[in-house]
């Protein structure tokens, strides 16, 4: 198999953009109509995540140890979507016809060999991950929506309570989707793990997003929903050590950093924790007497609400971490950043030029929706909300 022929190949295909995960859906569907059902009925975004997945494995195909810890994630989590071994082939066949199409000569019997060898390797790993995974967890939870609040006009506060324990880490993702909906979303929990297993969700209704607009609009308490695996480890306490820590939140990020403070709650640690959380008016706070009750709770942490927009400044917009480096120097700590992608490239950028290191800053990928990973193949809302609270 001959890596550097397959990177070539695929630059030459991804250079059609559009084309490319047009032409293999529509080969896929028209000659194994069955796989149609495990697709959401908009497929605007989930074009986007096949290219952003092949790009991603053959960009890495002669790196076998970076790709197979993301193969076997992605079989896993396929499982949710009733994909099963004999699937496989089926997207194959459609993998080398698209392949075929868009290379036209230069398709040869040889590069028609290495790619058909490369996807019979990463199916496998997946295929194995899959029924490894069929051992130790569901394909996917039941749970009861035992809590419906709506605190502002488009944020609802949903209390969930699974049929089964559902472990997690806080800082994780959980897929979640509604029965009506042939989709996935995936949420940061706001709560540490409780003792009666209950899940505590901050859903935005994004425009367009067909799974956040039925959790905020349409549904009520006794309704069932579906819950995935929980994902993602770049916004886990572990990796700060011992050390103080200094949270930065906006709109519904508030979430998993709220999440994170009932950890070290519940850890007994002696960490100072200062955080900010900010909104673009003082009435975005829909959680301020969760805020406050912390606050109160426990005299190592700091709550400092920032509001980004003042009418005497007109044009200015405040962001967290603009307050938080404007009142003190935070080098000694762990930061940890969850927000919209833009509050988050904000973040960043404000603090490397600050002088903090990237091993001190802890956040999601922005840009991409990086604990329901643009990589996966058959995901969420077609649009990105203006804050995360846990997918983004």
């Amino acid at each position: 198999m001959d890596a550097a022929r397959l990177k070539q190949s695929w630059s030459l295909v991804g250079a059609h953009g559009d084309q490319v995960p047009l032409y293999f859906y529509s080969m896929l569907f028209l000659a194994h109509p069955e796989t149609r059902q495990m697709f959401p009925t908009n497929m605007a975004g989930q074009r986007d995540r096949l290219v952003t997945a092949l790009g991603h494995v053959v960009s890495n195909v002669d790196q076998v140890d970076r790709l197979v810890g993301f193969l076997q994630d992605l079989g896993a989590d396929h499982r949710k979507f009733a994909v099963r071994a004999e699937h496989y082939p089926a997207v194959g066949e459609a993998l080398l016809a698209t392949l075929q199409h868009f290379l036209g000569d230069q398709w040869t019997e040889e590069l028609a060999q290495d790619w058909a060898g490369a996807y019979g390797l990463v199916s496998q790993v997946m295929i194995d991950a899959a029924q490894a995974a069929e051992a130790v967890s569901p394909p996917w939870w039941v749970a009861e929506i035992v809590g419906h609040e709506r605190r502002t006009f488009d944020v609802a506060v949903l209390t969930l309570r699974p049929q089964y324990l559902l472990p997690f880490t806080p800082g994780q993702s959980i897929g979640v989707s509604h029965p009506a909906v042939r989709s996935w979303r995936y949420y940061s929990p706001a709560n540490a793990p409780r003792a009666d297993g209950t899940i505590e969700l901050h859903v935005r209704a994004a425009p367009g997003g067909a799974v956040s607009s039925r959790l905020v609009y349409g549904s009520a308490l006794g309704d069932q929903v579906h819950l995935a695996a929980p994902v993602g480890d770049r916004m886990l306490l572990w990796s700060a050590g011992p050390s103080d820590l200094l949270l930065l939140a906006s709109g519904t990020g508030w979430a998993p950093v709220r999440s994170l403070v009932e950890q070290v709650a519940a850890e007994g640690s002696r960490r100072k924790v200062d955080l900010y959380v900010g909104a673009r008016s003082q009435i975005e706070f829909y959680d301020n007497d969760a805020m406050d009750k912390l606050a109160a709770s426990y005299p190592w942490l700091t709550v400092t609400y920032v509001v980004g927009a003042d009418l005497r400044r007109p044009g200015e917009f405040v962001q967290p971490v603009d307050r938080a480096l404007a009142d003190a120097d935070w080098r000694s700590r762990h930061v940890y950043i969850c927000g919209s992608d833009e509050m988050v490239s904000h973040s960043v950028t404000a603090l490397t030029q600050a002088g903090y290191h990237a091993g001190q800053l802890h956040h999601e990928g922005f840009g991409q929706h990086w604990y329901g990973p643009a990589w996966r193949t058959a995901v969420d809302d077609p649009s990105t909300p203006d804050s995360s609270g846990g997918v983004r």
